[in-house]
């Protein structure tokens, strides 16, 4: 097993998919998946730990998108508890201040970002500047020319993930800009 990433950069050095997972079934493929990273997008205040652990002992490095927790509120006492009772390394959010929280707790930061309209697109800077994340994720990820309009506003790190479905999408990702793509399909962890 190599080093543990440090940074933001080495997690995305690593591998170009980044395995999502959402369910239980989703954490027993990922143990055996190439992605060396893992967003985990589901538990609860009292599965969290052993999923994290399941995790971390098949060498993955993972986040924990802390907005879909159930069981914990939308505030940094959240990112806290992850801290204190999880060896994850990072945390998502689309919420600024659990951003904030995660930095602030010494754990890698990635924003998450709906981009469903011109006013949200417009929003990013103001939102990252507010946050101060280690990287940003922008979903959906399957829209190369605003993944391009966006790499162009920032020097973060840039994350697509959500509908990106197939080769094709992920290989367009990538050439508009994104460092990494952010996938539950399986079939995409495998490229």
């Amino acid at each position: 097993m190599s080093a543990e990433p440090t940074s933001i950069s080495d997690v995305l050095s690593l591998h170009p998919v980044i395995a999502s997972i959402k369910d239980d079934d989703g954490l027993r493929a990922v143990l055996t998946s190439p992605c060396p990273v893992v967003f985990v997008l589901f538990g609860s205040v009292m599965t969290i730990h052993k999923i994290v652990a399941t995790l971390k002992n098949a060498g993955k490095t993972v986040f924990v998108d802390v907005d879909l927790l159930d069981g914990f509120s939308s505030k940094p006492v959240a990112v806290d508890f992850l801290k204190a009772h999880t060896d994850v390394d990072g945390v998502l959010s689309s919420k600024s201040i659990m951003v904030r929280a995660a930095k602030a707790a010494g754990l890698m930061a990635v924003h998450r970002l709906f981009l469903v309209d011109s006013f949200s697109y417009h929003s990013v800077s103001k939102q990252v500047k507010i946050s101060d994340p280690d990287a940003i994720m922008i979903l959906p990820g399957c829209m190369p020319r605003v993944i391009s309009w966006v790499r162009a506003d920032t020097d973060l790190p840039l994350i697509a993930g959500g509908l990106v479905c197939d080769k094709a999408d992920v290989m367009a990702a990538l050439a508009a800009g994104a460092g990494a793509i952010a996938s539950s399909n399986r079939d995409v962890w495998l490229m």
